[in-house]
């Protein structure tokens, strides 16, 4: 199933934060570290870069991803140009204190009430922009859900006498090149429930698990490795999900869902640069084969 999701708010909203790009001195990207290049909108790279502006990629809900498969991400970001990528958790105060810090090196010419720093969170939907936005004005003016797009409007805020914050809806793109990531970014919840179903990513989910952290499923569940469907059968067994006289696999997949997003599997991240990388020459060559589209080579 090729999942996609582009609400009829968010092509406004793109147009919006094209115009406001000009007036920004530092784009401040919002990921989530268990799939950071899934969670990269393509669309906010080109933006930044047609203005050239430097980016702060902050890797969100760091405590909820392999540190290991992390710290190979923030390798991966740091070696590009006009790129500063650090993990963190926006619910942190601490952590989030630190985002203008990092912001000023990267505009060392906007330091004063004159030329103050402006900086933008941008990000797809529910990786944390609008938590971020609070912790760092110290007060909710953002609204924070745990669904996708909550916020639909640009706000602009002063974050003291040198430094002001732009707010921007979360954005995704027209189209999911790759059917994997499609399934990642329903997996951690980026995509709306109305575009998705939930016993396919689950079950995407589970076999990813197997395949790259094999045991969890085990420890949470007693379940000895099988395959994805094999799996919200057994969940589904031993939570006592009945519908009837039959297996509830829906009410299966979203427990399995729900733990996996609380971090209750233990720390875990769907994708390394490594495994992003043979990703993508696998689809390259299954669409020279004729299997499918020819996917864009990034």
């Amino acid at each position: 199933m090729a999942i996609q999701w582009f609400p009829g708010h968010m092509n406004s909203a793109r147009k919006k934060a094209a115009e406001t790009m000009e007036f920004i001195d530092v784009v401040i990207e919002v990921l989530d570290a268990r799939a950071p290049e899934a969670s990269t909108n393509p669309m906010i790279r080109e933006l930044r870069e047609h203005r050239n502006r430097p980016c702060l990629k902050i890797l969100n809900k760091a405590d909820l991803a392999d540190p290991e498969a992390t710290q190979q991400w923030l390798d991966f970001y740091n070696a590009q140009e006009n790129v500063k990528a650090v993990a963190m958790s926006c619910k942190s105060a601490t952590d989030a204190a630190r985002v203008p810090r990092l912001c000023q090196p990267l505009a060392p010419h906007r330091n004063s009430t004159h030329k103050p720093l402006r900086m933008m969170i941008m990000g797809i939907p529910n990786v944390g922009k609008s938590t971020l936005m609070n912790m760092l004005l110290k007060r909710r003016v953002a609204n924070v859900g745990d669904e996708p797009a909550v916020t639909k409007s640009q706000q602009c805020h002063k974050l003291n006498d040198s430094m002001t914050l732009t707010d921007s809806p979360g954005l995704m793109w027209p189209k999911i090149q790759h059917e994997e990531d499609g399934y990642m970014l329903a997996a951690i919840h980026a995509i709306g429930r109305n575009a998705v179903f939930e016993e396919e990513v689950a079950a995407n989910l589970a076999d990813s698990l197997i395949a790259r952290y094999p045991g969890r499923l085990f420890e949470r569940f007693g379940i000895r490795d099988t395959d994805g469907v094999g799996v919200l059968e057994a969940v589904a067994k031993r939570r006592g999900c009945l519908k009837g006289n039959r297996m509830d696999i829906e009410k299966a997949a979203m427990i399995l869902l729900t733990e996996f997003r609380s971090g209750k599997l233990g720390r875990i991240s769907l994708e390394t640069p490594a495994s992003r990388m043979a990703m993508i020459q696998a689809n390259h060559e299954r669409s020279k084969e004729g299997i499918g589209p020819d996917p864009a080579m990034e």
